[in-house]
């Protein structure tokens, strides 16, 4: 199980306790399907009982995970916009290119959302830096254009 602090912010703690509800409230329907299933008979061969005892380890599995999460999640507050840190919305110019990111903790991560975790190679290079600033990263020319 996780041990460590886990930095997330807000919003994320939101979405993780939505998705624990979600979970727990899906117990009954995956409980249903398994004693549906099982009426079927012959369970070393029932293709149905089998899935829905999988989804059960599965859902049961992710709920202890976020149970652990919460219970070691540390908020991140947001702070000063003057330098990047954690929970901060950065807005990059990567060569010619404009984008937006959202430095995030490891387990709230998601690059599809624009939320970068602060040990990934980019959040790493990001962290503590100031608007304005320019760096190399990857070969391209990287501004910081604004910090929110």
């Amino acid at each position: 199980m996780i041990k460590k602090n886990i930095s997330l912010t807000a919003e994320g703690k939101k979405e993780l306790e939505k998705e624990l509800e979600d979970l727990i409230k899906g117990r009954p329907e995956i409980a249903n399907k398994i004693a549906t299933a099982r009426a079927f008979g012959d369970l070393s061969e029932n293709e149905e009982y089998s899935s829905a005892r999988n989804e059960q380890k599965v859902a049961e599995s992710r709920i202890l995970e976020i149970q652990e999460i919460l219970k070691n999640a540390k908020i991140i507050r947001g702070g000063k916009k003057d330098k990047v840190a954690l929970g901060a919305v950065v807005s990059l110019d990567m060569g010619g290119r404009k984008v937006e990111y959202t430095l995030v903790g490891p387990t709230e991560a998601n690059p599809l959302e624009g939320k970068i975790s602060n040990e990934s190679p980019i959040g790493k290079s990001l962290f503590g830096r100031k608007s304005g600033e320019s760096f190399d990263f990857n070969g391209k020319k990287v501004k910081i254009l604004e910090i929110k």
